[in-house]
């Protein structure tokens, strides 16, 4: 019995450990550091985000933060790379996001003018994997990882280490979909950005999407007192051991 309790224990701590280091880099390094500069960051930080990112999330940070600056200055139009307003579930947003993402980048690397624009102040290009479509790598690299793990501790301990590390395009569904369309509002904003808590705390408060369509420019992004945004814990953490520097509020 005791061997079994600690196997799921083990089981959930790598799981919630791929997971929440994947949803750091996204939420604070990607989102409110890169996107936003509400959390600012080194070039030397800058350098280390971009050449460890794409390994970490399976997502290259250069197309990530020019498709969400996109989501913000078209939020809820037709202009915008995801938005339930062009789907009708949450696998469609799946899908959306996703054809978004790959037309984004095929634009970046084209270095087509409008998508390039919003991106020039990051300081660097599309991940090189990317540019040489090998896109792919570290999902496999994560997979040879997790198999290495499966051998030598447990097939489960292997699984949900995967699932953990490679959550982000359900992270980002959950966001984009629910945070759009199921939730309340704290303001009245001209987009129909919502606040879903319970997306919010799966993601470390990246569901008070109305809140922060509110306020994008702030690293916090709750605003009623029993709104938890660990996120923002995450950023005056990561400022304390000097990842970052200042957290703007």
């Amino acid at each position: 019995m005791y061997m079994k309790e600690f196997n799921v224990l083990v089981i959930v701590l790598v799981f919630i450990s791929g997971y929440l280091l994947n949803m750091f880099y996204i939420t604070i390094f990607y989102h409110r550091a890169l996107t936003h500069n509400s959390v600012e960051l080194s070039n030397k930080m800058r350098k280390i985000i971009h050449l460890t990112g794409i390994w970490i999330t399976g997502i290259d940070p250069k197309t990530w933060v020019c498709m969400h600056r996109m989501h913000h200055d078209h939020s809820d139009t037709n202009l915008d790379p995801h938005t339930p307003v062009k789907c009708k579930n949450a696998f469609q947003m799946f899908l959306l996001q996703y054809k978004s993402y790959n037309k984004i980048m095929i634009q970046l690397i084209a270095k087509k003018e409008t998508p390039s624009n919003l991106v020039k102040d990051l300081g660097f290009d599309i991940h090189w994997l990317c540019e040489n479509k090998l896109w792919y790598i570290p999902y496999i690299a994560q997979f040879c990882i997790a198999g290495l793990i499966a051998v030598l501790i447990n097939p489960l301990v292997g699984v949900f280490y995967f699932l953990g590390i490679v959550s982000h395009p359900i992270q980002g569904c959950l966001v984009n979909y629910f945070g759009h369309k199921r939730g309340y509002r704290n303001f009245e904003n001209v987009d129909d950005s919502v606040n879903n808590y319970w997306v919010a705390l799966l993601t470390m408060g990246e569901g008070f999407q109305n809140n922060h369509h509110h306020q994008p420019e702030s690293a916090k992004f709750s605003v009623k007192w029993w709104e938890l945004d660990f996120g923002f814990y995450c950023c005056l953490l990561a400022q304390k051991i000097k990842l970052v520097k200042n957290v703007i509020r």
